[in-house]
């Protein structure tokens, strides 16, 4: 397992020993739209911390081919504010008779002004946010709305508990990607340390 970067199956603390594996009995959250507003309102905050006024080099280099940089993975973050999450949750809720989704385009980013300063991007992610998490607030969401169903075109009957908790995890998904992505820059730069790195892996 994977702790804080380095590979480590067990933590040896004032002479116990904790195998990281068994992970406090591997339990896992229920869905809480509290709690994961707590989430979908920081990660504006975490991408400007990681992102803003950095170098191009940074910025816009990738893991080599058919893989996203860092301006294009937040450009991805920013579409997905356009037409998904909120888009779609309001499509889930209507009276309408045909709650099919349009089709997401993942690659919508790479049809944009490459040349946008980051910070451009950064504010532009941020006020979309702030905006879809007003809109979130004003759909007045409970337990009863939660389960109501809209059609996915690859994946059919979704929920609405399920396109919220998959919000949440593509921010933390795509904060991970960008770590990453940046810490690749520097694999050929470590020398013998990347056996412990497991980002690098």
């Amino acid at each position: 397992m994977s702790i804080g970067g380095f590979i480590n199956s067990k933590i040896k603390v004032k002479n116990s020993t904790y195998n990281s594996q068994t992970d406090l009995n591997n339990k896992t959250m229920n869905f809480d739209l509290k709690k994961s507003i707590e989430i979908l309102q920081r990660t504006p905050i975490v991408i400007e911390s990681l992102l803003s006024g950095l170098s191009d080099d940074w910025l816009k280099n990738n893991e080599g081919e058919n893989t996203w940089s860092p301006y294009e993975i937040l450009g991805h973050l920013i579409h997905g504010e356009k037409t998904d999450w909120i888009t779609r949750s309001k499509i889930i809720i209507s009276n309408s008779s045909n709650k099919t989704f349009e089709p997401f385009d993942r690659f919508a980013q790479e049809n944009e002004d490459s040349e946008r300063p980051i910070n451009k991007l950064i504010e532009e992610f941020k006020n979309l946010r702030d905006y879809n998490l007003k809109e979130l607030e004003n759909l007045q969401i409970n337990s009863s709305i939660l389960i109501e169903k809209g059609i996915h075109p690859e994946l059919g009957d979704v929920s609405l508990k399920e396109l919220l908790a998959s919000w949440v995890v593509h921010d933390l998904g795509h904060i991970s990607q960008i770590s990453r992505v940046m810490a690749k820059q520097y694999k050929a730069e470590v020398g013998p340390w990347i056996a412990f790195l497991g980002i690098l892996k």
